[in-house]
């Protein structure tokens, strides 16, 4: 797994995990404002643009941050951030190891399978994929992620480098995710967000998280979509993390 990295080497790391078919670019606002206090570390998630090997479960990809904190960071850190296919892995994680992190800000998660999506996934996009690197269609795409147009550019180089394996691979993953049992051990300090204008399902699986992470508190943020507050919203989310770690 590869690994971005802002700021200088110090003993305060946070560690960003970036959304499904996005890249460290997802959080870069955020580590440009704190690189100064943190020092910043966000990998490029398997199967993505840029990573070195193909997208094989959330599980694995868990278990390399896992070690990767244990190698290069004495086993904890300071916070992890993860939105969306980021923050399937970053429960992972927190099931695994209770006290790998202090502090923890779960983005618009799902925890909860969606069969028939999963189902329709392979055969849908192994239709479509062709038209994942038609600027018109990466277009259409993006429109509808209500991302911020300033990410265009990097949005569409992403997503068309993505191999269609990959793709179909991390989306069945991600809509197939089942909280496990050991996240009731988790000991970090956990804000669980999710946007007003998400998804029914999504707002359950924010409340599930919270209901199981026992040092949890969950925000709904009125009038957002999924992703929003990271992607387009980075003081607002820095300042939501500052509140995490004062309070």
């Amino acid at each position: 797994m590869k690994y971005v990295e802002y700021g200088m080497e110090q003993k305060n790391i946070i560690i960003f995990l970036h959304g499904g078919g996005l890249a460290p670019w997802n959080f870069c606002e955020e580590a440009k404002q704190l690189k100064e206090k943190y020092h910043v570390i966000i990998p490029v998630l398997d199967g993505h643009s840029g990573s070195d090997r193909d997208f094989t479960t959330i599980e694995s990809n868990a278990n390399e941050i896992i070690n990767f904190i244990d190698k290069k960071c004495s086993g904890c850190v300071f916070m992890i951030g993860g939105l969306s296919l980021g923050g399937q892995i970053l429960v992972e994680i927190l099931s695994m190891r209770k006290d790998i992190c202090s502090f923890a800000i779960i983005e618009s998660t799902l925890v909860l399978p969606m069969r028939t999506t999963y189902a329709l996934i392979k055969p849908t996009f192994s239709l479509c994929y062709p038209l994942v690197k038609k600027h018109w269609f990466a277009k259409l795409q993006f429109n509808s992620l209500h991302i911020k147009k300033d990410y265009f550019d990097e949005y569409y180089r992403a997503s068309a480098s993505i191999k269609k394996e990959n793709m179909i691979s991390f989306l069945r993953e991600n809509s197939d995710y089942k909280l496990k049992n050991g996240i009731e051990e988790c000991r970090t300090k956990t804000l669980i967000l999710v946007g007003g204008r998400e998804s029914n399902i999504m707002k359950k699986s924010a409340e599930i998280l919270h209901n199981r992470i026992p040092n949890s508190s969950l925000e709904i943020l009125p009038e957002y979509y999924h992703g929003d507050l990271s992607i387009n919203h980075s003081e607002l989310y820095i300042k939501k993390i500052l509140s995490l770690i004062t309070n």
